[in-house]
């Protein structure tokens, strides 16, 4: 089974609420149809009721079983605008800031995800990472046990052309610009429990660099070595190949010769890129040159699941997000640590 359909069914054992704030986008509208008829998620549509019913009507898409809820007459406006007043204003916003922001509906969608009214919420079709991004920190927040919130792309390899078959986690491919040892260690880490919910396999690690084994000397090198160990002292149990170049990261018979000692004998399930320079060039070329199928940019370290989206992405690239953000709420549910933070929180 292909590692998507491996998500899709998983999101639909144990449907989440998912939250949508671009409703007027028919792309949105047609992967909420999807979503509701496949019965991966109970989905909320977040905008001007009105609105999003005319455009609805005018793309032919039925939104019965999908709920609305417009920011602007909603019941919740006041509470949730207490609410943002209470988190930002020793960011020095008022309660009338408060009271404008919280009509905007990727603002509203993250309120209603940290006051439990959803499980997981999805933009970015429209609006600019930046955007999703600054919302998710500001509102959700970092979990309790996250030192770092960072991105990953889930890569589909599942043609007949792919030799290397299956799903793939890239990370850091779209929010850590430069991080240090601490933070590339990080990355790895939320990276390899991405892998475990996502992929449902073991993670192995490949730390990439230009050097294999410390075949270069360079303070580039240093720093991937450096957030390997890191990675080995504090998850002993998952197997982490320091500094390896992406063929020996991927390739059983080059790792065989490059790295005889290796943990994951070139059988990598998640590449950590040294920066996000590297991290966005490789997916890049993977989707783009490889024929590689990219989920994402989706966020890893919040306390609920608040994931981006590529603005070029289809109706099916956000049907899988969907999937992808009620898996993660699921995990988290059953995290007894997470859950009872955030509930403490």
């Amino acid at each position: 089974m292909k590692a998507i359909e491996r998500i899709l069914q998983q999101a639909h054992l144990d449907r989440q609420r998912v939250i949508l704030s671009e409703s007027e986008d028919p792309r949105v509208l047609n992967a909420a149809r999807m979503a509701v008829d496949r019965q991966l998620a109970y989905i909320t549509l977040v905008g001007d009721e009105k609105r999003i019913s005319e455009a609805a009507r005018v793309h032919h898409i039925s939104l019965a079983g999908i709920h609305i809820v417009s920011p602007e007459v909603s019941p919740l406006k006041e509470v949730l605008a207490e609410r943002l007043y209470l988190l930002r204003k020793t960011k020095g916003m008022s309660l009338n800031d408060a009271l404008q922001q919280v009509k905007n509906p990727l603002i509203f969608a993250n309120l209603m995800v940290r006051e439990g009214l959803g499980d997981g919420t999805v933009n970015g079709a429209v609006y600019t990472t930046s955007d999703v991004v600054r919302a998710a920190l500001q509102i959700i927040g970092p979990a309790p046990n996250s030192e770092l919130v960072s991105s990953f792309f889930l890569m589909m390899l599942c043609e007949p052309f792919h030799n290397l078959k299956g799903g793939l986690i890239f990370s850091d491919c779209g929010l850590v610009i430069d991080p240090n040892k601490k933070e590339l260690a990080s990355i790895a880490l939320a990276a390899s429990n991405s892998a475990k919910t996502l992929l449902m396999e073991e993670p192995k690690v490949a730390m990439l660099s230009f050097s294999t084994n410390g075949s270069a000397k360079h303070e580039c090198v240093d720093k991937v070595r450096a957030a390997a160990q890191i990675v080995k002292q504090r998850r002993p149990d998952i197997a982490v190949d320091q500094d390896v170049q992406l063929d020996a990261a991927i390739v059983k018979e080059i790792a065989e010769k490059k790295v005889p000692d290796s943990q994951v004998k070139g059988r990598s399930n998640v590449l950590i890129f040294p920066n996000l320079e590297a991290g966005n060039i490789g997916y890049k070329l993977a989707e783009r040159l490889g024929g590689a199928v990219a989920i994402g940019p989706l966020l890893q370290g919040l306390n609920q699941p608040a994931n981006d989206l590529s603005r070029g992405c289809s109706a099916e690239d956000i049907m899988h997000v969907i999937a992808v953000t009620a898996v993660q709420a699921q995990q988290r549910k059953t995290d007894p640590i997470t859950h009872f933070k955030a509930q403490e929180a």
